[in-house]
């Protein structure tokens, strides 16, 4: 249990920090001595409130046009993600996202250290953000969702407050599907609420950092985890 309690406190310690990749951190600790399948439910009970207490921190900065239309394209990721998985071996969809991750965080950190404000093209927005939801419905995956949303916002608390609505959307529509195939179960609510108040912790302690440190530098560390995630992506699925 001690480690699943260092895994809740550093993964939403970054969520905090960041607004994302407490996935890549929980499963990352404890794929060493637990299966996914009993990761990732936990993770999803933990994660609901978490963005729900982000999305209400950040509520001022808000935007519509930017999370309805990707939360709209998570749920709907769902419907062809069905069909996708069930005749398109997942493990190479990955690897090519995964590939595609890299390559977007790498990009978006060389943008940090460029002297001129480049502007990002609506077509390859348009195609990012498609692919985000598809991907983001169908894996969970958000690093993708991350690449958009930082192109499209300006600060570190718009980030937060515009990914964070998306991962509620995503959020309610796996618990109606992990509650009907049977994975959330009562062992799985009473380990999440264990959790909880080290998550917490983390995660109030991940927003307390984000005020303090400048705003440069979290833009770059969330790029540095985008590139992670990607890889983690890549070489889970090798």
């Amino acid at each position: 249990m001690i480690l699943w309690i260092v895994a809740a406190a550093a993964a939403y310690f970054i969520k905090g920090l960041c607004g994302f990749a407490n996935t890549l951190v929980f499963t990352s600790i404890l794929s060493f001595g637990a299966a996914n399948a009993n990761i990732s439910p936990i993770d999803l009970l933990l994660g609901c409130p978490m963005n729900m207490i982000l999305t209400w921190e950040n509520r001022k900065s808000l935007d519509p046009k930017v999370y309805v239309p990707l939360a709209l394209m998570v749920v709907a990721g769902s419907i062809p993600g069905a069909l996708l998985l069930k005749n398109v071996d997942a493990r190479a969809i990955k690897l090519v996202f995964g590939a595609i991750v890299v390559l977007l965080g790498a990009e978006m950190l060389s943008r940090e250290y460029s002297r001129k404000k480049l502007k990002s093209s609506r077509i390859v927005l348009t195609i990012i953000g498609i692919t985000a939801g598809v991907l983001c419905g169908l894996f969970g995956v958000g690093a993708l969702l991350a690449a958009y949303i930082s192109r499209v916002t300006e600060t570190g608390d718009s980030f937060k407050a515009n990914i964070s609505a998306v991962f509620i959307a995503d959020n309610a529509f796996r618990m109606i599907l992990y509650s009907v195939l049977g994975i959330l179960t009562l062992q799985t609510l009473k380990t999440a609420l264990l959790l909880m108040p080290f998550a917490l912790a983390g995660l109030f302690a991940g927003i307390k950092c984000s005020h303090m440190i400048n705003e440069k530098l979290v833009r770059k560390l969330t790029s540095v985890l985008l590139v992670l995630s990607g890889i983690s992506l890549i070489i889970k699925n090798l």
